[in-house]
């Protein structure tokens, strides 16, 4: 396992995420300042590929640089808020939902299934066949 790619892999998900959480902020807070600029972002948005954030930015300034810097400026903030407490989330979060699954799939494994040899009598002959089709 590779687990600088890997790192490299998770940054850069991490960066365009928070592209896409400041885009999202800075949505909200013109609908309530600039509702035209507002439904402008939005609608540019939906028509750009925003889940490639550094592609979305380059683009976006052809079109409003002013909006490119502001959003940069929101990402960095959320960057600098957030990832303080990141490492300890996760491992918690993953900790907390592998012990979840474990205890699901050991619940599945203990219990017992009655093994039946004869088809339900309501199933008719093609359910019965098709059941066994890979």
């Amino acid at each position: 396992m590779n687990c600088k790619q890997v790192a490299k892999d998770t940054a850069r998900v991490l960066q365009n995420y928070l592209t896409y959480q400041a885009v999202r902020t800075i949505i909200n807070q013109l609908s309530e300042t600039n509702p035209s600029q507002a439904l402008w972002l939005r609608q540019y948005t939906s028509s750009h590929n925003i889940q490639e954030g550094e592609v979305y930015l380059e683009e976006l300034m052809n079109e409003n640089k002013e909006l490119v810097l502001r959003i940069m400026s929101v990402r960095e903030h959320l960057a600098e808020a957030v990832l303080e407490f990141l490492p300890e989330m996760v491992r918690v979060g993953i900790s907390q939902a592998n012990m979840e699954h474990r205890r699901q799939l050991l619940t599945r494994l203990t219990q017992s299934q009655p093994v039946s040899s004869t088809p339900h009598p309501e199933a008719s002959e093609s359910e019965v066949d098709d059941s066994f089709n890979p």
